[in-house]
């Protein structure tokens, strides 16, 4: 049925039966019929959904004032304003948003007489306690995070940055679904040309439902098909927060914690939470860990395999022999015995993750040192090989935000090192680094900020700066401009 072209009648009777053919079969719709005292009587219709809405705002806000009106028939902008006790109750407000918020958990009202509804806020459904992620942890901070209802979000967000330039545009996504979608920027601060670029790509999405916030960040995204992340996630609202502050924009969509932070660049994935909450000093070092350990994870397979097949020579003399002892009777190639017990290694990660919690750790743990000693004394795989992969696997740990790229690049790097040796390990780096120099987020080059170009566009980008360093300016576009000059 397309509700857009619905019109109501000034029958009471016929509007009750209108919705009951509407909702037909659902056992959740109630239709609530309410008198006054008075003669004539005021006599409404009440429409809601059980389980969406609060009863007790339904019965003291609604049934309770209007059973005890004692006067004659009213209007509906006369029944808002002097008898329904709640504060937002629009009148008439189109079909669209009639039907969008009646089936989000707020309750239709009709009167007798008037054909326009009005719209009560009772919303009373069920959502989740304000936790910290289980992804997003942090040694010291704030602990909140944000949960399924949007509205409960946007306020986390506004507690933080209580400032009338943060601004909340609402958009409907999804043809069935009917999504709400939350666009949060900073006026004055972020990007327009980022704001109005995001808009249109949201504008052109034609899916019947969205259901988390990956489904727009497959779909707004720049290039693809590029292993590394251009739309950045958050369950955080301090993050969001911090985002917004340096320009960005937010997506909050209504269903799932998880927030959408646009533009995202490459110096991103190596930040964490705790580099903003601990000394600057300790967490500059961890994060240059972090860029080592990526660097590391992408590359050691690769390189391990390069040395062995191509350039033994250099290798130390005794690490060669003993190299050479470990692999003596191992019935595959370096590079089968590599891609294989890569494979391996991710699908017990794979089988920890998706096993119930209770045994989903000793599962990896107990597995991975089972299989890994079983395969030695088998001498199916080498030992070292099994070290090189364990390793790389655990470093790929460091950077959550770069594990796909980590693992695509880890293959990507062995494929080139079978091939050409630690020249084809250089060519591929070479590759790696083109596509990031041409690779865009919203319009915004990928590597922004790497080499400053402005006195404080390069304070929080492989090392911060102390607080009181960063004061005048820290937000991810200064020093950049769409015409390549400097600011």
């Amino acid at each position: 049925m397309n509700l857009s072209q619905l019109t109501f009648s000034r029958s009471l009777d016929e509007n009750i039966a209108t919705m009951k053919q509407i909702f037909e079969g659902d056992n959740t719709f109630i239709c609530r019929v309410v008198r006054g005292r008075g003669e004539p009587s005021l006599r409404c219709a009440l429409f809601f959904f059980d389980g969406m809405v609060q009863s007790e705002s339904i019965n003291t806000a609604l049934v309770r004032p209007i059973t005890r009106w004692e006067g004659g028939p009213l209007p509906i902008e006369e029944l808002v304003e002097r008898v329904i006790q709640i504060d937002d109750c629009p009148v008439d407000p189109g079909t669209d948003k009639l039907f969008g918020a009646f089936l989000y958990g707020d309750t239709i009202v009709f009167v007798d007489g008037d054909d326009r509804p009005a719209v009560v806020n009772t919303k009373g459904f069920d959502k989740r306690s304000t936790e910290e992620p289980d992804n997003e942890k942090v040694l010291r901070g704030p602990r909140e995070g944000f949960t399924e209802a949007f509205m409960g979000n946007l306020a986390l967000i506004r507690r933080r940055l209580r400032t009338p330039d943060l601004k909340f545009t609402f958009l409907e996504l999804g043809t069935v679904s009917r999504t709400t979608a939350v666009l949060c920027y900073l006026d004055g601060i972020a990007d327009t040309r980022v704001l109005h670029e995001l808009q249109y790509r949201l504008q052109h999405i034609n899916l019947d439902a969205i259901l988390d916030a990956n489904y727009l960040a497959e779909c707004i995204r720049d290039d693809r098909f590029s292993p590394f992340p251009t739309v950045g996630m958050t369950e955080r609202p301090d993050i969001a927060a911090a985002k917004l502050l340096e320009g960005r924009v937010a997506l909050v969509v209504d269903g799932t914690p998880v927030v959408l932070t646009l533009p995202q660049i490459l110096h991103e994935t190596f930040q964490t939470n705790d580099d903003y909450y601990v000394s600057y000093l300790y967490m500059n070092l961890s994060r240059l860990l972090r860029v080592f350990g990526f660097f590391l994870t992408v590359t050691l397979p690769g390189l391990y395999l390069a040395l062995i097949v191509y350039h033994p020579e250099m290798i130390p003399t005794r690490l060669l022999y003993s190299i050479s002892a470990a692999r003596q009777d191992i019935p595959f190639s370096t590079l089968t015995e590599a891609i294989g017990t890569i494979l391996v290694f991710e699908i017990l990660k794979e089988a920890g993750t998706r096993t119930p919690d209770t045994v989903g750790q000793a599962l990896s743990i107990v597995g991975g040192l089972v299989l890994g000693q079983a395969a030695v004394e088998a001498r199916l795989v080498s030992a070292p090989m099994v070290i090189i992969v364990a390793f790389s696997g655990v470093t790929a740990m460091i950077v959550p935000k770069l594990r796909t790229p980590a693992l695509l690049l880890r293959f990507f790097l062995l494929g080139c090192a079978a091939v050409f040796g630690v020249y084809g390990i250089l060519l591929g780096w070479a590759l790696i680094a083109a596509h990031l120099c041409r690779l865009q987020s919203m319009g915004i080059p990928y590597l922004t900020n790497l080499i400053a170009r402005e006195k404080h566009s390069g304070r929080d980008v492989l090392l911060r700066f102390p607080w009181f360093a960063m004061k005048p300016s820290h937000r991810f576009l200064a020093g950049w401009r769409r015409d390549g000059g400097a600011v």
